[in-house]
């Protein structure tokens, strides 16, 4: 498997990807808004036997603090270690620029959705912590759990 940075060619694949994983990726708005995004964040994508198996994208809101926009992996290819390779690759990236917080948002541990709740098991193996569940942006029926790691201190 590499990971590198996520080229124009790609966005196909990684919808594709987004299409396929319906219970975290449902709702038609956030998948058009995610596919936009892959066009101006900075991402990567994981390849695997000459094909795209996952990807990430990242916001920077502050020159120290940044965000997990989105993170998909193929279904066959869940627990084989490609969304780890991602988030190290883009935090890699991330310190050698400065960057000092990271953050992702996932549906947080009011709702009960087992997928969901082995999404938290996967940040919180990678060095998340849970910081806040919040219904903004996601409404009451979606609960927000901010989760965030310490990337290093800002030069």
């Amino acid at each position: 498997m590499k990971i590198r940075r996520l080229e124009p060619a790609d966005i196909r694949a990684c919808e594709r990807i987004l299409r396929a994983l319906p219970e975290w990726f449902g709702i038609e708005e956030s998948n058009r808004a995610y596919i936009g995004d892959l066009d101006t964040l900075p991402s990567y994508v994981a390849i695997a036997d000459g094909d795209v198996a996952g990807f990430l994208s990242l916001k920077h809101h502050f020159p120290a603090a940044s965000e997990i926009h989105v993170l998909a992996v193929e279904r066959s290819l869940h627990r084989l270690g490609i969304g780890r390779a991602l988030v190290e690759r883009a935090e890699a990236g991330l310190r050698a620029a400065g960057v000092a917080l990271l953050q992702v948002k996932t549906l947080g541990p009011s709702n009960p959705d087992e997928g969901y709740r082995k999404t938290r098991e996967f940040y919180k193996a990678l060095g998340f912590v849970a910081l806040e569940e919040t219904t903004v942006p996601w409404g009451p029926d979606n609960p927000s759990l901010i989760m965030v790691k310490v990337l290093g201190s800002r030069p």
